[in-house]
């Protein structure tokens, strides 16, 4: 019976495989078209799908370093889509390239004449030069490739070692390490790649309001697809109903985290009243982007935060899988709304190259995802069958 389980598992994972591939490449297909016929907004939004994507992997690197932090149960059933997710960074980078080519075409620091009347500009340039931005990235990609490396391999070794204490207390370490590490070059990554296209501005709050998004995002994403393709007869019997509401309690956290470090973020420079950061707000609230914050307010944090209070519903696998999808979905919002109205800070613009940027970055990701996901070796079921026999 578990045979024909995973048999059909991965015949079901190979479909949805080719299916994300074919549209995938579609939708990339229609956005060479828009990069002959509009250039500039083709960077624009090619930059928007990639933020959203990279946010999404990195967040599952965080998340997979806190469970063996933490060393909690939780854990066990979203560690192999996690470990999946953070294997796809070779392919995140090749991602990146594109928006290398178009530095020029997105970032206003690399026109000197808008340098050259801009003071503050002036004064940043040590950092906000190409050679040293393009350096930054490449470390960035490399440090965060070395320790999900480190990560499976140990983890992997954790289940044929003769002692697998020794293997806990190097992933356990790597982790805290890592968290800070990876932390600290993520925030500097947003700083670069999204806080720069306005770079007159600047918060010393956005990178940890941007990682609790993203971390948002990777845990809304391993359980949907956990209650989509795992969570599912016959193997749902070896998932208990206290883990099922303890996934649904730390999505609840995640989305309340989310919730106040948006809030402390405008909470702070909105009351200060400053004018060298109040304008960031300005274009994002009275004009028509306030129907964007409106929605993140009603959709992003109240409910999903009145849903999950349920308890029952956090029992139910297509009802939790039904909240992930929204908190997922408005996670692809709230990046929209962070990143866009830097191009157009006078009016709501959405662009179709917005969209198939995103399907066709997405597309090809979760194809390779799936790819991923269907050889990763970790023993989550074998895992969790042991713990239940020990209980019974």
């Amino acid at each position: 019976m578990k045979r024909d389980a995973k048999e059909n598992e991965n015949g079901s994972l190979r479909r949805w495989q080719l299916t994300f591939l074919v549209v995938g490449v579609v939708a990339l297909a229609a956005c060479t078209v828009g990069f002959a016929v509009e250039p500039l907004q083709f960077f624009r939004s090619y930059l928007l799908a990639f933020i959203f994507w990279i946010c999404l992997v990195v967040g599952a690197l965080g998340i997979l370093m806190m469970g063996f932090v933490t060393g909690g149960r939780w854990q066990l059933i979203l560690r192999r889509p996690l470990f999946a997710a953070t294997k796809t960074l070779p392919l995140l980078f090749g991602f990146f390239l594109p928006v290398l080519l178009g530095l020029r075409w997105i970032y206003s620091w690399t026109d000197p004449a808008v340098v050259a009347i801009d003071e503050t500009l002036q004064k940043k340039q040590g950092y906000l030069n190409e050679p040293f931005f393009i350096a930054r990235a490449v470390a960035y990609f490399v440090i965060w490739t070395a320790v999900t490396y480190f990560l499976a391999r140990w983890s992997k070794k954790k289940g044929t070692a003769d002692d697998p204490a020794k293997f806990d207390w190097r992933l356990e370490h790597l982790s805290g390490w890592g968290m800070f590490v990876v932390g600290i070059t993520f925030s500097l990554a947003l700083v670069d790649w999204v806080m720069s296209l306005e770079p007159d501005w600047y918060s010393t709050i956005y990178a940890v309001s941007f990682i609790s998004g993203s971390m948002l995002s990777a845990y809304a994403f391993s359980i949907g697809f956990t209650a989509l393709f795992v969570l599912r007869d016959p193997v749902a019997d070896l998932i208990t109903r206290e883990q099922m509401r303890g996934l649904g309690n730390l999505l609840l956290a995640f989305v309340m985290l989310w919730a106040y470090c948006s809030y402390s973020q405008f909470l702070l420079i909105w009351s200060g009243n400053l004018r060298e950061e109040i304008t960031w707000y300005i274009p994002r609230i009275q004009t028509e982007w306030g129907w964007i914050a409106i929605a993140l307010i009603l959709f992003h944090f109240f409910l999903p935060f009145f849903l999950l209070l349920s308890r029952d519903l956090k029992q139910k696998r297509k009802a939790l899988f039904a909240v992930a999808l929204v908190v997922f979905v408005m996670r692809f919002v709230d990046v929209f709304w962070l990143v866009k109205p830097a191009f157009s800070p006078q009016s709501l613009w959405i662009s179709w190259l917005d969209l198939a940027a995103t399907i066709g970055l997405g597309g090809v990701w979760l194809a390779c995802f799936l790819w991923i996901y269907e050889r990763e070796p970790l023993p989550v079921f074998e895992i969790l069958q042991d713990e239940r026999k020990g209980n019974d």
